[in-house]
Order: C-alpha cells, then sequence, then structure tokens
C-alpha cells in the first residue's frame, strides 16, 4: 500500500509511540509485507529466523522485537509486537468501507459490460469493456478487471487475505489492504476465489482460464495464457509463470515458483519450486516420466520380496 503523501520516520513512530533508530526525516512511501517490498517501504519482522532476511530486504523502513544495529540508508522501529504495530498502521493509513448498493457509486464500468443481477461491484472498482459478470459474483473494493472476461456465478474477487498470527487464545489478521488485479481476456470459473493482496496485488495475467471452484491466494501471480481445471487451489505469494498448465486438485504452496510452460497432472503437489517446460505428476510432484517409474517399481516390490522370501 503506498502512503500518499509519504510520511517521515518520525511521524510513523508517533502513531505507534515506538522507538526508532534512523533519521527523523526519513521518508516511508508504502507499508509492505516481505514478498513485495521494495525501496521506500516498511515491513515488518518477529522472528529471529527472519531477521537477517528482512534487514537485507529491498525495504528501507523495518519494523522489528530487536534491538539490532541499523543499516546504513535504513530505518528501524522497535515494537514487542511488530505484527500488531504494523497493523495498527495499515488501519489508520487504510479504512475499509461499504457500499450498500449492488453496484456503487464510485465503481466505473465500460462499454457493453454487462452486469447480471445478484452481482455486488464495490467500491472503487474498475471494469473494462465486454464484460460478463455473472449472478451472485462479489466483486470487493478496488479490484481492476480489464476488457473481455467473464466471471462465472458466485465468484468471489478480492476477499481478504488467509494470513494470520498465532496467539495464546485467538488468531491475529494481517489487515488486507491490496487488490486483486484482472487482465484482459481472462474467464474465472463459478464459485471460484481470487483473495485480495495484503498489501500488493494479486494478479490474473491475461488469456487464463480457470475452471469451477479454483482458488487463488494473496498476493499470487498468475502469468498470461495459464488454464486451470477445477479445484486447484494455489497458496498466497506464488509465482505462476506464462502458459502453465494445473490439472484437476492440484494444489500449490505458498511463496513457490512455477516455470513458464509446466503441466502439472491431476491431484499433483510441488514440494519446491520448478522449472518450466516439463510435465510433473505426484505429491510431492516431479517428473512425470521418473514419477511413473517409481510408481512401476513400487507395484513390483510385492512380487520380489515374494521371490526373495521363497528363496530363503
Amino acid at each position: 500500500m503506498k502512503l500518499s503523501p509519504a510520511r517521515t520516520l518520525k511521524e510513523i513512530t508517533a502513531i505507534l509511540n515506538a522507538e526508532f533508530s534512523g533519521e527523523p526525516s526519513h521518508i516511508i512511501s508504502g507499508l509492505n509485507e516481505v514478498n513485495k517490498v521494495e525501496a521506500g517501504d516498511l515491513m515488518f519482522v518477529d522472528h529471529p529466523k527472519y531477521y537477517d532476511k528482512a534487514l537485507a530486504s529491498a525495504a528501507t523502513t523495518i519494523i522489528i522485537n530487536k534491538k539490532v544495529d541499523c543499516p546504513q540508508g535504513k530505518a528501524l522501529i522497535f515494537a514487542d509486537e511488530p505484527f500488531t504495530a504494523y497493523n495498527k498502521l495499515v488501519n489508520y493509513f487504510y479504512k475499509e468501507t461499504f457500499s450498500l448498493k449492488h453496484l456503487s457509486d464510485s465503481a466505473t464500468v465500460g462499454e457493453d459490460t454487462v452486469i447480471l443481477p445478484g452481482a455486488y461491484i464495490g467500491n472503487n472498482v474498475k471494469i473494462g469493456s465486454n464484460c460478463v459478470i455473472h449472478p451472485g459474483v462479489v466483486v470487493y473494493d478496488n479490484v481492476i478487471i480489464g476488457n473481455n472476461v467473464t466471471i462465472h456465478a458466485n465468484a468471489v474477487i478480492g476477499g481478504h487475505a488467509f494470513y494470520y498470527k498465532k496467539r495464546t487464545d485467538r488468531f491475529e489478521k494481517l489487515i488486507s489492504c491490496g487488490r486483486v488485479i484482472i487482465e484482459d481476456d481472462v474467464e474465472i470459473g463459478a464459485c471460484s476465489t481470487v483473495d485480495k493482496g495484503v498489501s500488493g496485488d494479486t494478479i490474473i495475467g491475461k488469456g487464463t482460464k480457470m475452471d469451477n471452484h479454483v482458488h487463488i491466494g494473496h498476493d499470487t501471480v498468475v502469468g498470461k495464457m495459464c488454464l486451470f481445471a477445477a479445484q486447484v487451489g494455489v497458496s498466497g505469494a506464488v509465482v505462476i509463470e506464462d502458459g502453465v498448465t494445473l490439472w484437476g486438485q492440484v494444489g500449490v504452496p505458498s511463496k513457490l515458483r512455477i516455470g513458464k510452460g509446466a503441466v502439472f497432472l491431476g491431484q499433483s503437489a510441488p514440494a519446491k519450486s520448478v522449472e518450466g517446460g516439463k510435465t510433473y505428476l505426484g505429491s510431492p510432484a516431479d517428473d512425470s516420466r521418473e514419477k511413473m517409474r517409481e510408481l512401476i517399481a513400487l507395484k513390483q516390490l510385492p512380487d520380489l520380496i515374494k521371490k526373495i522370501g521363497d528363496k530363503k
């Protein structure tokens, strides 16, 4: 989330009533989480495992729960609970509002676009030309939809990120203030869901087609001309390059990268990032030919054991 206007370190720490290290005039131009940070952004880190990664990231301001030396050109804000402090800033700069109309007054709709009865279009939504939005579709605030997009019945675009911190007696939710961007010529199947970014954008690339009951997690970037069959589930902060095919019930864990042109056969799931141009099978997924050899070998194993036993 970009701050307009940008704020100084002194102004931000006054909101949090927190100590800091760095120049009081240091500029903070955005709030972001680790997978999306860039220069000018503020992020948080609350686990020793990720201190070094956060301090070396592109973020130039870090909320941290340990007193450490401030890297050159950056600023640190000290807080016992960085997660909560970050949420406090999001709440301060981002106010979720609700339209009580089926089509918000602040939404814009392009020429020849059809929004069928029962759909809900939220605040500041932009929909391009020649789109069809079917009954029961819910489009949350700030979503951007390109031209020639079809969204089938009961799909939800822009729901909150599934991102929580476990406390002793509850789960604390990381507040979502990002967007969803759906590019031209995309089709999204019935009952599918695309979550908004925590602080950045979830993107569905041009020409991508999704079957029914597909879920795309927060901050995931799906490339152009991808094809996802029914019940595919993609976690948050995944990068799926152009031309990827995910067949039915494929699951992709968070923060992985799927290379261009990769194909995952039904019910497969990668355990790590994979290169493009190959077909994958199984869970954890591997090259489909190698996986088939493994399955054939496993099928032969009982007979081999029996033969060994007979020889004894």
